[in-house]
């Protein structure tokens, strides 16, 4: 497939604009403007990094903006770049697998990343990147354009309206984009994993006009053959992040473009009905056929602006847009005997994305006696025009534990639309209007938020074979929330939540259990959830941590024994989390928690939903070797089922991961840094998730042991 290019509108330029504003400003005299870590059109900055620099000590709460996780009456954990760095993550998931709050699972029929955040999905393009939908590239998102992912757990419409994708019910996570410190970056790095695939990456980094305008730039490849036989893959993108920030105006701006490429990777895997969860195939050899692959490009930008009209009044205006195209070949395998034979079909598709979004805001300040309020209000509005075409054909068989290439299918047996000019399948329209007041009381001791978001969402599905309209909705829902935090001295503070999920309505997929879904394309009205939450917060300076006990209510659809898509249910989540970060001692730094999940679908859990997951982080910096550090890292997820019936249950797995790295000077002012990482040590044999699409509990297969070893100079 050849890939489009990036449409030039109104806002690319303004992108662009805004990228070569510090070229213009270096002409301009300004006074000198102390920069936080990283620099961004937010009067708050970034939250400062906690003690052991893996999290931060807050983050993006939504419509609140940046708040302390001591005052903010939601469960918010902060990864920070130093965390990605050391641990050789590659991707958003990889991030994740320190959250034990968090799992990360695939897409139907695709590779793309799933979050699962307390037992309920989000997709990959839910994710936000510094407040807005829909920007980022909608299967995977390289680690190298990231400066923090922020994990908000439980239920957000009225922090950051409906998810457009339509996930988001158990949480949100907001990637926090790269932007120039205060110092000079210089950085390259180079790298391999075991198998033979090679990295290579730059970061620079410039400030001017006395610190008033800064500028960023990182460029990273991978390419070759991982350490599953059979399976390689190729990454190439490039990011530019520029701000300006004067005493009442700040501007800034991103560019990215990420290409992703896989070819015969790990298939999705489907259990027949009546047959029970078999032994996990080899994870260090692929079951996929050659010719399957998946590929995606995107480009994206945003530009936010901020400005202060006086010390209690301040506006904000920000959008972005993001072009995609995707082409894949899958065949994902259906087994159906005990011995991993299993029947699949080739399924080839293209997609096309257009995404625009835009927010406008309002937070001004005051006080009505000893009640102090910060009142923020809000406009957003998201646009997407998606174009798909796809092509069912012929089906084959074969074997999970003794997999061998098929020639490719090539007899048509359910034809989906033209592949040089799809039309166009879906378009949808999110808009909403935000308030909330936030008041601080007894010396900001107590502090409540009350608020509420009003949201329309509009869609309509069409029919990919010629374009003809097959379904459409225009909804509105009010969703409100009240918040609480009574701090009962500086380390401890409680906190209790009402909060409400939104989300559109579900499509009806047009395959599941190997056959054609009798309501294809079905879209759904939009649906609301209810949550409640409770919890303890501590911050002793060195460690901190948090308790947390929350309920959530959804209703729950999927496919019935028609192989129509429906509501089937409802869904009720309670869940136990507890956390800990920080400093143990002067050499010891922990992540880690524990989360217990209870889903109640009927009287029945709720796929893919483990009801315990269990994360410890520990790195050693002993004294007596400067600059070495030893980390480790196991993970804990207990059984889960992959039915809706309760009959099929994927076993617990348990993972262990070590690393270790040695920082040396080199020369005047420079520094190399070596890093060496194993992932799943034993090389155990595991049912990493299941499911991930409503309804469906499809299973994906763990890591085999990894090797990555890749050195770092700063000059």
């Amino acid at each position: 497939m050849n890939f489009i290019e990036p449409k030039l509108n109104v806002l690319t330029v303004a992108v662009l604009t805004a990228l070569s504003f510090p070229v213009f400003a270096q002409t301009t005299e300004l006074s000198s403007v102390q920069v936080n870590a990283s620099a961004d059109a937010s009067a708050e900055g970034l939250a400062p990094e906690y003690a052991g620099g893996q999290v931060a000590k807050g983050g993006r709460v939504g419509l609140l903006g940046t708040q302390s996780n001591m005052d903010t009456p939601f469960n918010l954990t902060s990864y920070t770049s130093k965390l990605i760095q050391d641990q050789q993550a590659a991707n958003v998931g990889e991030v994740l697998l320190n959250d034990p709050a968090v799992r990360v699972a695939r897409g139907f029929g695709n590779f793309q990343q799933v979050y699962l955040v307390r037992g309920l999905p989000i997709f990959s393009d839910d994710m936000s990147y510094n407040g807005l939908y829909g920007l980022l590239p909608r299967q995977y998102l390289a680690a190298e354009l990231i400066e923090r992912v922020e994990v908000l757990r439980g239920a957000n419409a009225f922090l950051n309206g409906a998810a457009p994708g339509g996930t988001g019910l158990g949480g949100a996570i907001n990637v926090v984009p790269k932007r120039a410190p205060n110092y000079d970056i210089n950085q390259a790095t180079l790298g391999i994993q075991d198998g033979g695939e090679a990295y290579l990456a730059g970061d620079f980094a410039r400030r001017f006009n006395d610190g008033s305008t800064g500028v960023r730039a990182t460029i990273a490849k991978r390419d070759g053959d991982t350490n599953v036989e059979g399976e390689s893959r190729e990454l190439t993108l490039f990011a530019l992040g520029a701000d300006f920030r004067s005493d009442k105006l700040r501007i800034s701006a991103d560019l990215g473009y990420q290409e992703h490429n896989l070819q015969a990777s790990q298939p999705n895997i489907t259990i027949a009905a009546d047959e029970a969860i078999p032994p996990t195939p080899r994870a260090d050899r692929s079951i996929a056929q050659p010719w399957t692959f998946s590929n995606s490009e995107d480009t994206f930008g945003t530009v936010r602006v901020e400005y202060d009209f006086n010390d209690t009044v301040t506006a904000w205006l920000a959008g972005g847009i993001r072009e995609g195209v995707e082409a894949g070949n899958f065949a994902n395998p259906t087994v159906d005997e005990p011995n991993g034979d299993y029947d699949a079909n080739r399924f080839a598709n293209v997609r096309e994305d257009s995404v625009q979004t835009a927010e406008a805001g309002l937070r001004f300040k005051f006080n009505t006696g000893a009640v102090k309020h910060t009142v923020s209000t809000s406009a957003m509005i998201y646009e997407l025009e998606s174009k798909n075409a796809f092509n069912f054909y012929d089906s084959f068989s074969g074997n999970i534990y003794n997999p061998q290439p098929v020639p490719e299918p090539t007899v048509v047996t359910f034809p989906g639309g033209s592949f040089n000019s799809p039309f166009v399948t879906e378009t949808s329209k999110n808009s909403s209007f935000a308030i909330a007041d936030s008041m601080a009381f007894l010396n900001e001791k107590l502090l409540l938020t009350l608020g509420a978001r009003h949201q329309e969402i509009e869609a309509m599905s069409f029919n990919a074979a010629d374009g003809s309209q097959s379904a459409s909705y225009s909804e509105s829902a009010t969703t409100p929330v009240a918040g609480v935090v009574f701090k009962i001295n500086p380390q401890y503070s409680v906190y209790a939540n009402y909060i409400e999920g939104l989300v559109k309505g579900e499509t009806a997929p047009q395959t599941a259990n190997g056959q054609a879904v009798t309501n294809a394309g079905t879209v759904f009205k939009p649906f609301k959830t209810e949550q409640v939450e409770l919890g303890v917060k501590y911050d002793g300076g060195n460690v901190g941590g948090s308790v947390s006990v929350f309920q959530s209510e959804k209703p729950s659809y999927g496919i019935d024994s028609t192989n129509t898509f429906s509501q089937i249910g409802d869904q009720t989540n309670e869940g136990l989390e507890i956390m800990a970060f920080g400093k143990a001692s002067k050499t010891v730094t922990v992540l880690g928690g524990l989360s217990v999940l209870n889903t109640d679908v009927d009287g029945q859990d709720a796929i893919g939903a483990p009801s315990a997951q269990a994360n410890v982080g520990l790195e050693w910096s002993p004294e007596q070797v400067q600059g070495l550090a030893f980390e480790t890292r196991a993970i804990y997820t207990s059984s889960q089922y992959a039915d809706a019936a309760n009959t099929q249950e994927v076993p617990s797995w348990t993972r262990l991961d070590l690393g270790v790295r040695y920082v040396m000077p080199v020369g005047n002012d420079q520094a190399l840094t070596l890093r060496a990482r194993l992932d799943n040590v034993t090389d155990r044999n595991y049912w990493a998730s299941a499911g991930g699409f409503p309804g469906s509990g499809y299973l994906t297969i763990g890591n085999p042991r990894t090797l990555t070893v890749s050195a770092s100079l700063d000059f």
